[in-house]
């Protein structure tokens, strides 16, 4: 994107729904607070009339991406509010998190968070933020064709339309560039270590079931732990388990 913003700008129009004006992005930008605070490494940093925005590509659930969206939000404005400037005069903010797990397991195709007043949620704070979360692995879902193709892509399909194919064409010739490919190998490794969990946590969830079968039908803890491969400390607790669910 950065040797290209038409695209960047043709990106957020699609997943935001709303036209964006003349941009001035940077990628890959550091954002430093002061020598105590944690600084951030913004993947594309995107600066319009009036609105900022902020992409970050996520291929596993690290289990603290709203904290993360928390505070990017809160670095930007730093950014963006200059000394003696008025908090009026805060941008418009988007922080865009493309994801490729569901990290809220609700089955959601994206969510949009906004500050609403909890004894009335029909209230908003009018603060200008929003945070999204765009899953691929429920892309599908999706009613809007040009999000969900751009998603299809980010879970590994073909491009289906021409700014998608166009999106590929690039990818291609990022992949060819020795300056990009450490950063390639990066995201290649998540999607390995996202799968390899998956699958992990796919037969562990299995044995878990087999050995619930196996003691209800009588079993000893020992053995089952022996056939099934568990910890038999573990296999004991869901022994205890299925003793307090008959009784």
């Amino acid at each position: 994107m950065k040797d290209n913003p038409d695209v960047c700008q043709k990106l957020l129009e699609i997943l935001l729904e709303i036209e964006v004006e003349k941009i001035d992005m940077n990628c890959q930008e550091q954002i430093d607070i002061d020598w105590k605070s944690k600084g951030v490494r913004l993947d594309v940093y995107v600066k319009g009339s009036g609105k900022v925005f902020d992409i970050e590509i996520q291929a596993t659930d690290t289990k603290e991406l709203p904290e993360r969206a928390r505070y990017y939000q809160g670095v930007i404005d730093v950014d963006c509010l200059g000394s003696g400037q008025l908090y009026k005069e805060l941008k418009d903010s988007f922080i865009i998190f493309i994801c490729v797990p569901d990290i809220f397991k609700k089955g959601l195709p994206v969510y949009t968070f906004e500050n609403l007043c909890r004894q009335d949620t029909t209230i908003p704070l009018g603060d200008r933020t929003l945070k999204y979360f765009f899953i691929s692995e429920n892309c599908d879902k999706l009613l809007n064709g040009e999000q969900r193709a751009f998603m299809r892509l980010v879970s590994g399909q073909k491009g289906s339309d021409e700014f998608t194919e166009r999106i590929a064409h690039l990818a291609d010739e990022v992949k060819q560039n020795i300056g990009y490919k450490r950063q390639f190998m990066e995201w290649e490794r998540q999607k390995t270590y996202l799968y390899n969990k998956g699958k992990e946590e796919g037969e562990r969830n299995k044995a878990v079931e087999d050995a619930r079968n196996f003691l209800a039908d009588g079993d000893s803890p020992e053995k089952v732990a022996r056939c099934i491969g568990l910890p038999l400390e573990e296999v004991q607790k869901l022994a205890e388990e299925l003793v307090t669910a008959e009784a």
